[in-house]
């Protein structure tokens, strides 16, 4: 799993980009609201910190696409809170 900062997320459209000294080559990994863990509606703000696994992949001018994405409370604990 790799620790990352949400650089944007767009609600209306579904997706952002997390930002992660662990992707190589310095890449963003592009999110998907469908990756996030939580129930009913999932989105992220910017800023946030996140836990995540990640693929390669071309996603639009992306190189690799994050999955199961989890919230990192402040204190650097997973978030147990939903949504």
């Amino acid at each position: 799993m790799a620790i990352g900062t949400v650089k944007f997320f767009r609600p209306e459209k579904g997706w952002g980009a997390i930002a992660s000294a662990e992707l190589p080559d310095g890449c963003d990994a592009w999110v998907h609201f469908n990756a996030i863990e939580g129930e009913g509606f999932r989105s992220l703000d910017a800023g946030e910190r996140v836990e995540f696994d990640y693929e390669s992949a071309q996603q639009d001018s992306f190189r690799y696409r994050a999955t199961r994405v989890r919230r990192i409370d402040t204190d650097g604990r997973r978030s147990s809170a939903e949504g």
